[in-house]
């Protein structure tokens, strides 16, 4: 791939990030004055979905992790609405993510939210990486695609793709299709495929034991069609099948299954049962175990706590104790002169009663 600078990977970012989030904003308004029909936004919708599934299946599961084998046909189709998602050309797209597999939350992990924070794994690793670190990443983790012809082409077709994705609404609802099929449904399918690698890595419930942070999160496996069950693939990369429980809704995983019944895809990769259950228990036992700690943790933390507790009582015990004991101090002090006052006033009172009658006495005498 031809080496670019730096800025262009910027130029990329903005015609990702940027665009659709003012058009999106766009089209709130518009719907909100009442300028948008339901035809186009029902659309959108459904556009959105499909190339979504596009992702899952053909760049995720089918290119990357071949965890089953497609007719060519098939095949063609699912690169194809793959590369309409503008999440990078397949070669590209696949190599990235094989390196996040091979240093998952750990140095080298393009996207782990542990090491560059949630927004850095969401998108602003785009912004780190050059089209010369991309060139990098695909000459290390892209060579087992140098010989398959499918993948090269619609790697180097990426772009004439990208255009077909905006086409096809503007002659299903005109510009009205390219606002809501074209910026609100990159919007869309950008965002909720980042929040596989940011949302699942921070938020959610854990199946088994990995290295790393993948969680399960319901709400990302429905809107990425099955993705959002990411400790789960973390656990088994090569599974066809995301979704391990029946209520872990997996819809890549049932498309998948009925493209097996047409012998439309084979050697469907499958995780014998034993395995999920030996995986699982081991999983447990880890909850296990970091909720002990966890316990152990909390009463240790309530012990000293308890402790000090009991220290300030004692401490706010003496203090009372001793205001207490000042306050009666105060009050004899207080008493006693209380007391010498009235001693003092009565005596006066005796020498003024004595005057007045030594006075009666000497007026009786004369």
């Amino acid at each position: 791939m031809k080496r670019q600078p730096l800025h262009l990977s910027y130029l990329y970012v903005g015609t990702l990030v940027i665009v659709p989030a003012l058009g999106t904003l766009y089209a709130v308004v518009e719907l909100m004055r009442g300028h948008s029909s339901l035809f186009a936004i029902v659309f959108s919708l459904a556009y959105a979905a499909l190339i979504q599934l596009c992702v899952t299946i053909g760049y995720h599961r089918m290119l990357v992790h071949r965890s089953f084998v497609a007719h060519p046909a098939i095949r063609a189709l699912f690169l194809s609405g793959a590369s309409m998602a503008l999440q990078g050309p397949a070669i590209s797209w696949a190599s990235v993510h094989i390196k996040h597999h091979a240093y998952s939350d750990e140095d080298g992990d393009p996207h782990s939210p542990g090491l560059g924070g949630f927004l850095h794994a969401h998108f602003e690793w785009m912004l780190d990486m050059s089209f010369n670190d991309v060139d990098a990443i695909r000459t290390r983790f892209g060579k087992r695609f140098e010989n398959d012809r499918m993948a090269i082409f619609f790697d180097k077709t990426f772009h004439l793709w990208t255009l077909v994705s905006l086409l096809i609404p503007f002659a299903v609802c005109g510009w009205e299709g390219l606002l809501w099929g074209g910026a609100v449904r990159i919007f869309l399918t950008s965002h909720v495929t980042w929040a596989v690698n940011s949302w699942c890595h921070v938020f959610g419930g854990r199946m088994f034991a990995t290295k790393d942070q993948s969680r399960n999160s319901m709400l990302i496996g429905i809107l990425a069609m099955g993705e959002g069950w990411h400790n789960n693939h973390h656990a088994f990369p090569t599974s066809a099948f995301h979704g391990m429980k029946w209520w872990q809704i997996d819809v890549s995983a049932y498309v998948i299954r009925t493209l097996e019944a047409l012998k439309l895809a084979t050697n469907v990769v499958r995780i014998p049962k034993e395995k999920l259950h030996t995986r699982f228990a081991e999983g447990m036992a880890t909850v296990s175990r970091s909720m002990q700690e966890t316990v152990q943790d909390v009463a240790h933390s309530a012990g000293e706590m308890a402790t000090a507790a009991l220290h300030s009582a004692e401490e706010a015990a003496m203090q009372a104790k001793h205001k207490l004991e000042e306050s009666r101090e105060a009050l004899v002090l207080h008493a006693e002169q209380l007391k010498d006052n009235a001693i003092t006033t009565a005596d006066e009172i005796v020498q003024e009663v004595r005057q007045a009658i030594s006075s009666t006495d000497a007026v009786a005498q004369a």
